[in-house]
């Protein structure tokens, strides 16, 4: 672009290198040359009319209508100035702007339609439902018409279509899209339309179908667009925000793609969508896609999703979820003040954004940090109306299948099952302040009086298991469910998370069932094996956290002997068993062994003490890149790098050991 600027430009050439930059979509280039040339003509109607289309090919909104405001000073005469100027500041989000100059549109037949649509589209923006239906309704009795009445026709069937999405009427918004797709012929925008009602409607396999159909027609249309290029791993430049890749709608599309795999706990296909979609530069990324990078990403980079997140809430406008997950991403990871503070910062946004329900729900989770009596009131009541509500949903399933209503059941059944959702964390909420008192018996407690609710809820499952499990006498009930949260997946047991296969596996063994945990791990190691073949550089910790585990169980019997000797041919071969997690276990394991040599409560063999340094030195010589703890985001004192290592700490341990028997280092 310096180099453009400083270019020398023949006489009568101006014009042609200006068009054809455009025609190249070198926008940008051509903002530099008109800038200068306005700054001679500052009145050059030509000027500023293709200054304000680069703008707005730019998306530099803003700017964009401040041209057309000139042109519309300098040519009252010309309507047309002002529509592009309203479209301008309604692209913008700067509302109550464009509605004033859309307004002096309506006097003048030629706009009127226009004027009314994008009036329409401005209420619609603003949440004026019934102001936008008003409008709408206006243009189909035709009292906005104009020569393209198909055309308009076609419009208005997709603003019904919209506001019956925004009301919730997502059946009836379907056949509004579904017919104008069918009198217009394709239209990725409709299309998508059509996907994201049905995706709001829970038919995700017709919302598949029409983002497959969109995907599909934008590869074979546009290869130059590169989709799918940064999966495959082939590093292409970013492809922009050109207007074709808005015609497309593929951005729109994998971003609903993303949502659905994420709704259906497919993590790794929502992250295939979003990188599958056309490159560009993380500063060209829209909202929406820079909201789903964070959530999708957050469990390997949640740094960068906090950072994003907080980016988008200073942004106008920014997703309407944004808010809601910030706040109870900052819960999950305990920054409890960090969320007060954002709820406090954006009070505005709180009545806009968040529902009795979750305002009430994050206020008993921050509440936890101070009084965790007073939150656990707090979550009663809370759960108390969901209880409530739960019965009479029961109840009104239970009508409509007497009354052989389908509609009604699907309805009441989809009611029911949002509200389960909404019930389980609060249930959780509870169980955890009791969790962290260690009040086993009571945190099962809590969980028993849910029952009648929650027996068929996976989640509700695990957390029962591991409460019953963490008693210490109460194992065989523990098993019973475990054993069905494993068999569900059994044929892809690598999918079950290893704490849970650890946690069965050491039931077995205190009831005494060896030849059934003997019989899982044997299962693990295969399918380990199997994956261990089909991508050799795959670090694969289920069966070295089983044995971990069941060495930790020995360990805390006082059978350090046996239980260390386990733990150390865990994390054989060291290569690809030695990680954060798994270190974890191990240094437990070593530290209770050190506290008990040195209180003289035990003795050990020369030869497993041999083995105890063998096997710091091997940790010691392969763990310099592994960190030793997890950081938490956000963290504002950061872990010294060097001593946040499995080497640093195997050193000292291995210090610890040799003052402990008494030999000099």
């Amino acid at each position: 672009m310096a180099g453009l600027k400083n270019t020398h430009i023949p006489d009568g050439e101006f014009t042609t290198m200006v068009y054809r930059l455009i025609r190249d979509s070198r926008y940008a280039e051509v903002v530099q040359l008109l800038g200068a040339e306005l700054q001679r003509s500052p009145k050059s109607r030509a000027g500023l009319s293709l200054l304000a289309y680069c703008y707005y090919r730019l998306q530099e909104f803003a700017l964009a209508a401040e041209c057309y405001e000139q042109l519309s000073q300098l040519h009252p005469e010309l309507d047309q100035y002002r529509l592009y100027q309203a479209q301008a500041l309604y692209k913008a989000c700067l509302y109550p702007e464009a509605t004033r100059v859309a307004f002096l549109l309506l006097d003048n037949p030629a706009y009127h339609s226009r004027a009314l649509r994008l009036q329409a589209a401005i209420k619609y923006s603003e949440g004026d439902l019934s102001g936008a239906r008003s409008l709408v309704e206006q243009l189909l009795s035709g009292e906005g018409e104009e020569e393209n009445a198909v055309e308009n026709d076609r419009d208005s069937q997709v603003n019904l279509g919209c506001l019956l999405y925004k009301e919730g009427h997502y059946e009836a918004a379907c056949c509004k899209f579904l017919g104008a797709l069918q009198a217009s012929g394709y239209q990725p925008d409709i299309s998508y339309n059509l996907a994201l009602a049905h995706y709001s409607n829970r038919h995700y396999a017709p919302a598949l179908k029409h983002i497959a159909n969109i995907v599909e027609r934008g590869i074979r249309q546009h290869p130059e667009l590169a989709v799918g290029m940064t999966t495959e791993g082939i590093d292409v430049r970013s492809v922009g925000n050109s207007s074709v890749l808005h015609q497309t709608a593929l951005v729109e599309a994998f971003n609903l793609k993303a949502a659905i795999e994420y709704q259906l706990k497919n993590n790794e296909a929502a992250q295939e969508a979003l990188t599958d979609m056309p490159p560009r530069a993380e500063e060209e990324l829209d909202p929406v896609t820079l909201h789903n990078q964070a959530l999708m990403n957050m469990d390997a980079r949640p740094t960068e999703g906090f950072e994003k997140l907080q980016f988008l809430l200073q942004q106008n406008p920014f997703p309407p979820e944004t808010f809601a997950n910030l706040l109870l991403l900052y819960c999950k990871y305990e920054y409890f003040d960090l969320a007060a503070d954002v709820l406090a910062e954006n009070a505005h946004l709180t009545y806009k954004f968040l529902t009795p329900y979750l305002y009430d729900f994050l206020d008993a989770m921050i509440t936890c940090q101070t009084a965790p009596e007073e939150a656990f009131v707090k979550l009663d009541g809370l759960a108390g109306v969901l209880t409530e509500l739960l019965r009479k949903l029961t109840k009104q399933v239970q009508e409509a299948r007497h009354n052989r209503d389908e509609e009604a059941v699907k309805k009441a059944v989809n009611e029911y099952d949002d509200t389960l959702e909404k019930y389980i964390p609060v249930l959780m909420a509870q169980a955890k302040i009791y969790w962290n008192l260690e009040n086993y018996p009571m945190v099962e407690k809590i969980f028993r009086k849910s029952v009648e609710f929650c027996n068929d809820h996976d989640v509700w499952k695990l957390n029962v298991a591991h409460v019953l499990f963490m008693q210490g006498n109460k194992y065989r009930e523990a098993i019973g469910f475990y054993e069905p949260i494993v068999k569900k997946h059994y044929d892809n047991i690598l999918n079950v998370s290893a704490i849970v296969l650890a946690n069965l596996c050491v039931s077995y063994i205190m009831t005494s069932q060896n030849e059934e945990a003997e019989e899982l791990m044997r299962k693990i190691e295969k399918e380990e094996e199997q994956l261990s073949y089909e991508e050799p550089d795959k670090k694969i910790y289920h069966l070295c956290i089983v044995n971990l585990v069941i060495g930790t169980l020995y360990c805390a019997k006082g059978n350090y002997d046996f239980g260390i000797s386990r733990v150390i041919k865990s994390l054989e071969p060291y290569n690809k068993k030695l990680g954060t997690d798994t270190w974890y276990y191990a240094k437990r394991c070593f530290l209770s062994l050190l506290e008990n040599m040195a209180k003289h409560t035990i003795t050990l063999r020369d030869i497993v003490i041999q083995e105890c340094v063998q096997f710091l030195e091997h940790c010691e010589i392969r763990g310099r890149n592994i960190p030793a703890v997890i950081e938490l985001p956000l963290e504002e004192e950061r872990m010294n790098m060097g001593e946040n290592t499995v080497t640093y700490e195997s050193r000292q341990l291995k210090a610890l050991i040799y003052e402990i028997i008494g030999r000099n280092l």
